[in-house]
């Protein structure tokens, strides 16, 4: 009651009006391109244009185009069972079980996430080259006599492991929280009646946890599908999503990219909802969450050791690339070939990447970038945050799902979108007829300017003069906002409404009680949030590699790559690039963790 008597007092009409106005500035930048990328792959090529199959079905029919697709099928579904098996009994063992150094492997185990995929394939690149470390290993070791061309033989299953051994954090922190949840009177009720281990799991356990499977299994499979950084870094090409960075550049005589890309959407949402339907279709309920109580039971002796191993083991087959990463900043350029180990170490390179004009004007761009799109999320996820949360108007609803639909809609098809929309009236052409009428009661100049691409100076992506920062900062910013408006929702439900009410029954405003009691109760979750917003922006991979086309505006994921294609110690700066954002990133997540608590692992669930 004293809730709804303080909402009271904001009018529905005021609550309406904000609802109008945040699902415009929030929904037009992420809707419009994507809107872009899926409609022009079903107009006619005619002067009449009209509505065609044509081009979609040309991907079909295309023995390219075709086997890119089921490559990126195969891809996503061989790293998404990879990364449920490794993560799954991981999970079992962290929610139910206590073992030696149980809480440091824990922390080991999520390491992955400070680097993205496409980074680690350049430390792969080192450990498995023809003058790699594996091959000097088994060189020694009498097992080859010429090495093995594992980066040629082995392109889609490199990808597979290195995405898998990448990701698998995310379905593991949903599945732990999903198995520490589960009632144990359940299982106690099933042993009961005779259930072996199995039986247990499969029609107990399993249909129990299954909301978080498919949350984390969904995000895994979506991320791996639309991957575009690792393919690319480890040349292999025969994916969608290659293929629609290659064809960017053909967007204004072809339709072909824009085919490939309603495809690839089509196909993520039609994989999403058969997921849906097969792992979230029905519910099972439980009279009690895990209690307390229960508790995990201590493994004694070498099962417990037996169960820290297995930790250990997959820590140290997810941190081979970043060791190779961090290796390859510190040895001199051409020192380490046909060794085991480094023979020297040097950290020369992490200078020449302070000092590299790529590289230092990249980190002066990204941050620039990340920054600005971190204030915007930080302004709208507040606003977003206390109209989801305090609000009562209807509709509400619509904006929660528009806000968080960025982490559904993978960034390669947003990037894509953008650059359609920079192709596009108010960065070129000429506005709709029906626009240009509807303004006819403006000055003569006025209307001209409208109809003339008034935004042609503001950005542009293919042009011969580009400016693709503002859609950089957009595309960060609409990526990332869903991550400041979960930090912001979580704060305002667990604080209470009573001190508002006080406010207000002093004679505040309710600026100044925002201003003086919500924004300073709420500062944990919003420094967590942005700071989650501001890195992870940083480390943006889809929309930098695709958006920043002048050297001069590349971020950092963009230099990295370019670095790493580079003859002469161009990998070696990229490496040091990749070390820096590594350690840069593990400070921001110990940081917002240690604001918020438990809570800032919430953001990879779904």
């Amino acid at each position: 009651m004293r809730e709804a008597k303080y909402i009271s007092r904001v009018r529905p009409s005021f609550q309406r009006v904000w609802l109008g106005i945040l699902l415009l500035v929030i929904g037009v930048p992420l809707l419009y391109p994507v809107w872009l990328s899926v409609s022009a792959a079903f107009v006619s090529d005619a002067p009449e244009g009209g509505f065609t199959l044509y081009h979609v079905l040309l991907v079909f029919r295309d023995p390219a185009l075709r086997g890119g697709l089921i490559n990126a099928f195969l891809i996503a579904t061989a790293t998404t069972s990879i990364a449920l098996l490794v993560a799954l009994p991981l999970a079992s063992l962290s929610a139910k079980r206590l073992f030696p150094a149980k809480g440091f492997l824990s922390a080991i185990i999520l390491a992955p996430l400070v680097l993205p995929p496409f980074v680690g394939a350049i430390g792969m690149k080192q450990l498995l080259g023809r003058g790699g470390s594996v091959n000097a290993l088994l060189f020694d070791l009498g097992a080859i006599d010429a090495p093995i061309d594992f980066l040629g033989a082995g392109g889609f299953w490199l990808v597979v492991l290195l995405e898998a051994f990448s990701l698998y954090p995310i379905i593991y922190l949903n599945l732990v929280a999903a198995i520490a949840n589960v009632d144990p009177a359940m299982e106690e009720a099933a042993i009961n009646l005779g259930a072996s281990a199995w039986t247990r799991f499969r029609r107990v356990t399993l249909p129990l946890i299954r909301p978080g499977l498919f949350a984390g299994g969904t995000i895994v499979f979506v991320w791996s599908f639309t991957e575009l950084g690792t393919p690319l870094m480890l040349e292999f090409s025969q994916t969608t999503p290659v293929q629609i960075f290659n064809g960017i550049k053909e967007m204004e005589a072809s339709r072909q990219p824009y085919a490939l890309t309603a495809v690839l959407l089509l196909a993520t949402a039609c994989t999403y909802l058969i997921g849906k339907f097969a792992l979230g279709r029905k519910g099972y309920a439980m009279l009690a969450k895990a209690s307390t109580g229960a508790g995990p039971k201590k493994l004694e002796g070498w099962k417990g050791y037996a169960a820290a191993g297995a930790f250990v083991l997959v820590a140290g087959i997810a941190l081979l690339p970043h060791l190779g990463v961090v290796c390859t900043s510190l040895v001199p350029h051409g020192s380490w070939y046909g060794t085991i180990f480094p023979p020297t170490l040097s950290i020369e390179h992490y200078e020449h990447a302070l000092e590299h004009p790529l590289a230092s004007g990249a980190v002066k761009n990204s941050l620039a970038y990340a920054g600005v799109a971190t204030i915007i999320d930080v302004v709208l996820g507040v606003l977003v945050a206390r109209l989801l949360v305090r609000g009562t108007v209807r509709g509400r609803a619509i904006l929660d799902a528009v806000v968080m639909l960025p982490l559904a809609v993978p960034g390669l098809v947003l990037a894509f979108g953008l650059v359609a929309a920079s192709l596009r009236w108010p960065f070129k052409g000429t506005a709709p007829e029906f626009l240009t009428s509807a303004l006819g009661f403006l000055p003569v100049g006025w209307v001209t300017w409208v109809r003339d691409a008034p935004l042609a100076a503001v950005g542009d992506i293919l042009g011969p003069s580009p400016n693709p920062v503002p859609f950089l900062i957009l595309a960060y910013a609409v990526r990332r906002l869903p991550y400041v408006v979960r930090a912001c929702a979580a704060g305002l439900e667990q604080t209470s409404v009573a001190l508002e009410e006080a406010a207000a029954n002093l004679g505040a405003s309710k600026f100044y009680a925002m201003r003086r009691v919500v924004l300073p109760l709420l500062g944990a979750n919003i420094a967590a949030g942005a700071i989650l917003a501001f890195c992870f922006a940083m480390l943006e991979v889809s929309d930098s590699l695709i958006l920043a086309t002048r050297e001069a505006d590349y971020p950092i994921t963009k230099a990295i790559y370019t670095l790493s294609e580079r003859l002469g110690d161009g990998p070696n700066i990229a490496s040091a690039l990749g070390t820096w954002a590594m350690a840069f990133l593990a400070l921001a997540l110990a940081t917002a963790a240690m604001l918020v608590g438990k809570r800032a692992g919430a953001i990879f669930r779904g």
